[in-house]
Order: structure tokens, then sequence, then C-alpha cells
């Protein structure tokens, strides 16, 4: 599949509801499940997904925009999002996602972008020549990827409670 910006809105818009019916209401065991001690829980992979719509996806698409072709990005630091979600409860940061979310969306559409630009480059900091296209295209699929992770990590959790048809469960794989 060709990249299609119309069709990345299309994962990027359904992500907050995803999230929503994955983990409103879910107990503190659920929300804070992890595959080991240094990887993400699920409201981690919320947090960090708010803080890339908030400093790292628009913020770059902008800097390629402008034409700082070969100014490099500044860097992501992927766990800043501790900040966004202290103190917060599940409820109120599937809420803030969404609504962070639909202002990105909305500001990206209010680009209009065109073919031209879609082909301007940028510079990633550890992957050097970039361009617009492929900063749009991976946010799409950084969403899948954290949408996957967790699932994987929920997942998880019945690792040896579902048996003998853990060798049917690709999952847990």
């Amino acid at each position: 599949m060709q990249f299609q910006l119309d069709q990345s809105i299309e994962v990027l818009a359904s992500t907050p509801s995803i999230l929503d019916a994955l983990l409103r209401n879910k107990s503190e065991a659920w929300l804070h499940c992890r595959k080991s001690p240094e990887a993400f829980t699920p409201i981690d992979v919320l947090g960090h997904l708010m803080l890339a719509d908030e400093t790292d996806w628009l913020p770059r698409a902008r800097l390629i925009l402008e034409g700082h072709a070969h100014t490099p990005f500044p860097p992501f630091d992927r766990f800043d999002f501790q900040r966004l979600i202290a103190n917060k409860s599940i409820a109120t940061l599937l809420d803030d996602f969404a609504t962070l979310r639909a202002q990105s969306l909305q500001t990206l559409t209010a680009l209009n972008l065109t073919e031209a630009q879609l082909d301007l480059p940028g510079t990633h900091p550890q992957f050097g020549p970039v361009t617009l296209r492929h900063l749009l295209a991976t946010w799409a699929v950084h969403d899948l990827n954290h949408i996957q992770q967790i699932v994987k990590t929920m997942s998880n959790e019945y690792r040896e409670a579902v048996g003998p048809w853990q060798a049917y469960l690709s999952i847990l794989h």
C-alpha cells in the first residue's frame, strides 16, 4: 500500500477510541501490567502517545515545512510522559488524549499538504535524511505498534492461565 495521508488520518483518528475501549474502566492490575521491569505499562503507552502528539510529530512536520531540511529534529525523550500522566485517572488520561489527538489532526488537516510537500526533506538525529511522508507514515504505524504493545502486554498476563491453549495463541509467542 502506498502512503496516503487520508488513510493515515483514518488510523490516527481511531487510536483514541481503540485505547478507550481497551483501557477505560479496567482495574489497576490491567493498567499497570508490564512484560518486564523496564517495559511500558498500558498507561505508560498512553502517556507516550500523548507526549509524541505534543512534542514530536507536528513540531517535526513544521520544521520540514519551514525549510529546515538540514537542522536535525530535536531528540524525542520517549520517557518524558511521566509528567503528563502523574496523578491522573485513566478516564482523565483517555479524555485528554482524545482531545489532544483531535487537535493534532485538525492542525494536520489545516496544513492542506500537497504531494510535493510530502516529499520535503528533514533530518532525523539518528537516521539522517527523511521526508515529511516518512514522518507522517511513521506516526500512523507508531500508533498501531503501540496498540499492539498494549494488547500483547495485557495478553501476557494470562500466559500461564491459558494452559495448553498457549500453543495456539500466537500473541503469547
